[in-house]
């Protein structure tokens, strides 16, 4: 068991995600930054989709009422265990009675506490994802409150040892494969998407323009702020399937990002679709940070794909070598 000492509104359990019911009118939920939970899931031997912390308002802590293996990815909240500071994306093995703390991030947005085993809550739909606006999922379908107890399945895969490891961010690792910031700008890749041909000559400004995050987003989607983009005329649309990474233009002319916990319908044109590897990028922008589009390509989409799975299976083959050869050399 682990017990929540501090907490702020928003942290929830998550996993990858429910599907397949968004036919039903069921979000998937899940991790706002899928890499991040994959990877921390990697380094404490658990399988990539077990479930686990999301951490978005600080400071945040907890108690551990077992010996156990934990790593803390995402953003670098300067994790303390015990008062004592700890290396960001790294696992450690924790003692029962041990306190993490984790706090407010200079840059990024979300942490990520994994634990061996992972958090055995009740599964619903197969996942064990917050559904914040359904209210199921996670603990009781609501976020963290102080107090609360959270069950952890028995240890798996690798111990990790004494002092812990690490891997490199996929920030540093697949720097080549995204563009870099500019002026403190993210930047984000898309495509256009089925509407886009609908706002005329309106629709360059998409791109050139820089938007920013405003305080009215959230899980289920971003809204941006900036210069309003109009339709070259007046359109009535029928309701459409929506997923997450769409970005919508509502009569407001400012954009709207669908996220994580996207709505399954909608009827607002549809101006872009955010390639699905920068989803993780955006998942980690803060509120009002700023974020420009770059128009890109299915084969570019696909490269970055490709980049993400080698460096996962980088984490993979080597996560295991290393516990094993740090151990090997703490018992000497």
């Amino acid at each position: 068991m682990i017990e929540v000492l501090q907490t702020g509104p928003l942290n929830t359990v998550q996993d990858l995600g429910r599907f397949g019911f968004r036919n039903a009118g069921v979000t998937s939920s899940g991790a706002m930054d899928r890499l991040a939970l994959m990877v921390g899931n990697l380094l404490v031997g658990n399988a990539e989709g077990e479930a686990a912390l999301e951490i978005q308002t600080f400071p945040f802590r907890l108690r551990f009422e077992r010996d156990m293996a934990v790593a803390v990815t995402g953003a670098d909240c300067e994790a303390r265990l015990d008062g004592r500071r700890l290396p960001p994306w790294w696992a450690m093995p924790v003692l029962s009675g041990q306190v993490l703390e984790l706090d407010t991030p200079r840059r990024a947005a979300r942490a990520y506490l994994c634990l061996a085993g992972g958090i055995e809550v009740e599964p619903v739909m197969g996942s064990r994802s917050t559904s914040l606006r359904g209210g199921f999922g996670g603990l009781e379908g609501r976020f963290l409150a102080a107090n609360d107890r959270l069950p952890v399945a028995g240890a798996a895969g690798p111990a990790v040892p004494q002092g812990g490891f690490g891997v490199m961010p996929p920030e540093t690792a697949l720097a080549a494969h995204f563009p870099a910031p500019e002026d403190g700008t993210l930047l984000v890749r898309a495509v256009p998407a089925g509407e886009y041909a609908l706002f005329g000559a309106e629709a360059e400004r998409f791109w050139t323009q820089t938007w920013k995050i405003s305080s009215h987003s959230d899980r289920t989607g971003y809204r941006l702020s900036g210069e309003p983009i109009r339709l070259a005329s007046p359109v009535e649309l029928r309701s459409h399937g929506v997923v997450p990474g769409v970005v919508q233009m509502p009569p407001s002319g400012e954009p709207i990002i669908q996220m994580s916990d996207a709505n399954t319908a909608g009827g607002y044109p549809k101006m872009a679709g955010v390639i699905d590897v920068d989803l993780w990028r955006l998942g980690q922008a803060r509120i009002g940070s700023r974020i420009r589009f770059v128009r890109s390509s299915i084969a570019e989409a696909r490269e970055a794909e490709r980049a993400v799975r080698a460096y996962l299976d980088d984490v993979r083959c080597t996560v295991p070598m290393l516990a094993q050869a740090l151990a090997a050399m703490s018992r000497r």
